[in-house]
């Protein structure tokens, strides 16, 4: 059997993290980021659901995942996978996208699934020229260059491509974000929104493209994620994350992440970090 690689590592340049996983059969379950992620596929095939939309996926597919793009990544085929990526903020996305178009207005891709091998080339280039800790003016040109080919073929306005979701939705979404660290029930959500559980299930996930409680966990992951980037201990993270217990938070962590929360935030101290 191949053995894992795992690399995660945090560009202070350009503010961001990249990362690439090879020889990896993990899967990971229907979630969402609140970042972009834009990557490329090496090696492998793997059956990807994405807003409800079935891919198989293989060598030399690009990914591009707008914030709360739903999707979930299977093992299929023989052999084993490679993958590397980029996850940028939506404030650098926002500055990128302010250099690139001259407004204000953060981009939204269209099309989660490309095949262009021109700017698959380009996604190597540049997580090369950052693992070798090339000079901030060439990163940043081929950054610039990268998105300003994404946005011109495959973004519009993120305004333009999401939808006018119920006020009882965006309520539940907004009193999770500000009540993940305790313990939440189904009733409690229902009893806020007058909604009923069915009802409240089948509007949240059409809307969303997860569950109540899978989005709940994606909040807390990405506080968990704040919190590490800190240097604040596992044990800590996952009592602030509002995770049972430090057992369950490092399960939840690896199942989305692909990496134990120790090894996450190493990254931020050490740089480039394998793990196979």
């Amino acid at each position: 059997m191949q053995k894992e690689i795992r690399i995660a590592y945090y560009d202070k340049d350009l503010q961001f993290e990249t990362f690439h996983f090879d020889g990896i059969v993990q899967p990971f379950p229907n979630h969402f980021h609140d970042y972009y992620v834009i990557g490329y596929v090496e090696a492998g095939t793997r059956c990807l659901l994405c807003k409800n939309r079935e891919y198989v996926i293989g060598k030399d597919d690009i990914l591009l995942f707008n914030p709360n793009d739903s999707h979930s990544c299977t093992q299929c085929g023989g052999g084993t996978f490679a993958y590397t990526g980029f996850n940028i903020p939506k404030e650098i996305m926002l500055q990128l996208a302010k250099e690139v178009t001259g407004t204000g207005k953060l981009p939204c891709f269209t099309e989660n699934v490309i095949k262009n091998t021109g700017l698959c080339a380009c996604l190597h280039y540049l997580y090369q020229i950052i693992l070798d800790k090339a000079q901030v003016f060439e990163k940043e040109e081929t950054l610039l260059i990268l998105i300003q080919l994404l946005i011109g073929k495959y973004g519009q306005p993120f305004s333009g491509c999401i939808n006018r979701y119920s006020e009882e939705i965006e309520n539940v979404c907004v009193f999770i974000s500000e009540n993940f660290n305790r313990h939440i029930t189904l009733d409690e959500l229902c009893k806020y929104t007058g909604l009923s559980k069915s009802t409240l299930l089948r509007a949240f996930t059409r809307a969303k493209g997860v569950t109540p409680y899978r989005y709940l966990q994606a909040v807390r992951i990405g506080r968990a994620k704040e919190l590490l980037e800190q240097g604040v201990s596992t044990a800590d993270v996952a009592m602030q994350a509002g995770f049972s217990d430090q057992s369950h938070f490092s399960n939840f962590f690896n199942m989305f992440i692909g990496l134990p929360p120790a090894a996450y935030r190493r990254i931020f101290k050490e740089g480039n970090r394998n793990n196979g």
